[in-house]
């Protein structure tokens, strides 16, 4: 993870409020109104309901603590204000305490279909949904004590792994398939692309597989990875995953599906 952004998060003020500008907010209202609609039919029902717990207001940005209100009633979790991008130690620190991170910042007009960063509409609408089911709340907290624990060459293993369940995941239910990644979940584009282009990847999950896998924040995902159910987060957060970090690392990386960055034109 960077430290190098083109937004400046908001500082909040003694009280803790942020203040959003009138345009952020209807930056806010456009995203979640375009997103909701979307979603149906699409996101899993354990988000949904967390959605539905949440009570997101839709005419601005939340504050911190209303989110955090619904997250400690739920499962123990909180949401801390962090600068624009935080570096892995910070990152998986925070996760292994049960802390979110959320960058107070939101997207502007020209990103407003794609951002390469985790803006306080991807973390918030994107990932604190899930963050109130009980089997998703355990994979991210044990998979933040794993990381914040790891060397630096097993963290990149690692962060792969967030990246096919957390940001970008799949699961199967009984309507068939539905979305789970914040990174999905907020992007219109990746909600429809993910679901119904003929064009991705789909696998069923598989840890040394996922974590062996290239991938790229600037485009949308060519692959991504099905876990069975929510609750199998559970059988995942308990599998040994640092076992199969060693093994990844020992078998390297599979071939990209995709052209790397530096050898586009342009």
């Amino acid at each position: 993870m960077t430290t190098q952004s083109k937004y400046t998060s908001h500082t909040a003020d003694e009280n803790g409020f942020v203040h959003w500008s009138d345009s952020e907010n209807k930056i806010w209202q456009r995203l979640v109104t375009q997103q909701k609609t979307l979603l149906k039919g699409r996101a899993c029902e354990e988000y949904i309901r967390g959605l539905a717990l949440l009570n997101l207001p839709s005419d601005r940005v939340p504050q911190l603590h209303e989110i955090n209100a619904v997250l400690a009633s739920t499962t123990g979790w909180q949401v801390v204000q962090v600068p624009a991008l935080i570096n892995f130690d910070s990152f998986f620190k925070l996760l292994a305490n049960k802390q979110f991170p959320v960058a107070t910042f939101i997207r502007n007009n020209e990103d407003f279909e794609y951002l390469q960063e985790p803006d306080v509409f991807h973390e918030i609408f994107g990932h604190c949904p899930l963050l109130t089911d009980p089997a998703f709340a355990h994979f991210t907290h044990t998979y933040g004590k794993l990381g914040y624990a790891a060397s630096p060459k097993e963290r990149q293993y690692l962060a792969r792994l967030y990246w096919f369940t957390v940001e970008f995941g799949l699961v199967k239910t009984a309507g068939g398939l539905r979305i789970y990644g914040g990174g999905i979940l907020s992007s219109s584009k990746e909600t429809q692309f993910a679901l119904e282009n003929n064009d991705a990847i789909r696998r069923d999950m598989n840890l040394l597989d996922a974590i062996r896998t290239p991938y790229r924040i600037d485009i949308i995902q060519p692959i991504y990875y099905v876990i069975n159910s929510m609750a199998s987060l559970f059988d995942l957060a308990n599998s040994n995953i640092m076992q199969l970090v060693e093994e990844g690392q020992r078998l390297g990386l599979t071939p990209a599906t995709f052209e790397p960055k530096s050898n586009l034109a342009g």
